[in-house]
């Protein structure tokens, strides 16, 4: 039961998702616009947001970028929404702290299937937190704190998304075990289904750039030519 922000100008896309996000029993918010979408956010602070690339007012990069450097809800669930199809744009929206991208036209079950997927995740990673679990992993020159959600490298505090956290943590806690793309999508995006593993590329080389003394040619987010990834401490 989450509640669920849409911001698209088209109202019978906003409906549509409407409709089938209610039958599943979660409660929507929408907006037609940049601004409004922005407000609603930040006032009714949503479990997950649907944002919707081209937007009047001010579009979904903008949003997007907004939400990602606002305190108090910088860590929602954000999946993308656009009519554009091409990877440039895909890499810009993962790369600015969009969760997931979802191209129109979409299926209504795909996408509520990423939104369980999303919500799923963002309720197991708040859950996995307590006294049981260590509130730090340290390997090489990073640290993650799994208290604060923040990582360091070499003592800098350096803003991560929350999906390149789930994912550097992912790997750290495991260091030198071997994922392939689609073991990824599964323990960070919650996918069960057939999905573009650019998404995992596109954030590891963004990981790369963050914690590696040189990204092109990286010592610790280690590729296993024909398999995955793997963190080498």
């Amino acid at each position: 039961m989450a509640k669920i922000l849409v911001v698209d100008d088209e109202l019978n896309i906003i409906e549509l998702i409407r409709f089938n996000l209610e039958k599943e029993g979660h409660t929507v918010l929408s907006a037609r616009d940049g601004f409004s979408g922005l407000k609603l956010s930040e006032e009714e602070r949503p479990d997950l947001i649907v944002l919707d690339i081209m937007l009047p007012e001010m579009d979904g990069i903008e949003v997007c970028r907004k939400i990602r450097s606002s305190k108090d809800i910088s860590n929602t669930p954000i999946i993308m929404l656009s009519a554009r199809s091409e990877t440039l744009d895909k890499v810009l929206g993962l790369e600015i702290g969009a969760d997931d991208y979802v191209t129109k036209p979409f299926s209504p079950r795909e996408l509520v299937a990423r939104i369980k997927a999303s919500l799923r995740r963002s309720v197991e990673s708040d859950e996995s937190i307590d006294k049981n679990h260590p509130k730090e992993i340290s390997l090489a020159h990073v640290t993650i704190n799994l208290e604060k959600f923040q990582v360091y490298v070499n003592n800098d505090n350096v803003y991560f998304t929350p999906k390149e956290f789930k994912l550097l943590k992912l790997l750290m806690s495991n260091p030198s075990i071997v994922f392939s793309r689609d073991q990824l999508l599964d323990r960070v995006w919650g996918y069960d289904f057939a999905s573009d593993t650019r998404t995992v590329d596109v954030h590891i080389r963004y990981l790369r750039q963050k914690i590696e003394i040189d990204s092109s040619k990286p010592q610790y987010i280690v590729t296993v030519r024909g398999i995955g990834y793997k963190f080498d401490s």
